[in-house]
C-alpha cells in the first residue's frame, strides 16, 4: 500500500509516546478520534474522505474498533466506513483478514505475547459504487470475518 500513500484512522491515544508511528499519525496526514466522542469523529473523517478523494490516497480503517482479545471478531461499526463512501465514491474497499494479532496482548500490555506469527490476507478489492452501501458493510465484513483463522 505504500504506493497510494496509506493515511489512518486511528484513536487518539496513539498519537503520543509510541516513537516514530505517534509521530507519524500527527503529522502524515492520518486523523486521530477520541472514539467516546463522536460528534468530533465524524467531521474528521469527512475530511479524511473528502482528501483522499482529492489526491488519490488510501485510507485505513479498523471498523472492528478494539481488537478482540479471543480472536473471534466483533461486530464491524458503520459510521466511519459509511462516511468515507460517500466522500471518496471513486474509491475501492479493500478488504484485510488479520489473524493471531489478539495473541499480542492477551496478557494486557504486559507481557506483551511476542514470537506470535501474523498473518494479514488481502481479499479481491471492490468498487464503493459498484454497489449499495448495505451490500458493500455486509460483503466486506463477510471477506473480513471468512479469513479469520482462530
Amino acid at each position: 500500500m505504500r504506493r497510494s500513500h496509506p493515511k489512518f484512522v486511528s484513536k487518539k491515544e496513539l498519537g503520543k509516546g509510541i516513537p516514530s508511528v505517534s509521530y507519524n499519525l500527527r503529522h502524515g496526514g492520518s486523523v486521530l478520534i477520541d472514539r467516546k466522542d463522536p460528534k468530533q469523529a465524524l467531521p474528521a473523517i469527512k475530511s479524511l474522505g473528502e482528501y483522499i478523494e482529492k489526491h488519490n490516497r488510501a485510507a485505513v480503517i479498523f471498523p472492528e474498533g478494539t481488537r478482540s482479545k479471543t480472536g473471534v471478531p466483533k461486530r464491524f461499526s458503520e459510521n466511519g466506513l459509511k462516511i468515507l463512501c460517500k466522500y471518496a465514491p471513486s474509491a475501492y474497499i479493500v478488504p484485510i483478514s488479520i489473524n493471531n494479532s489478539w495473541k499480542m496482548v492477551r496478557y494486557g500490555s504486559f507481557p506483551m505475547g511476542l514470537g506470535n506469527k501474523l498473518q494479514f490476507i488481502i481479499h479481491e478489492p471492490m468498487a464503493i459504487k459498484g454497489f449499495s452501501f448495505n451490500e458493500l458493510m455486509e460483503k466486506t465484513e463477510s471477506a473480513v470475518v471468512s479469513g479469520i483463522k482462530n
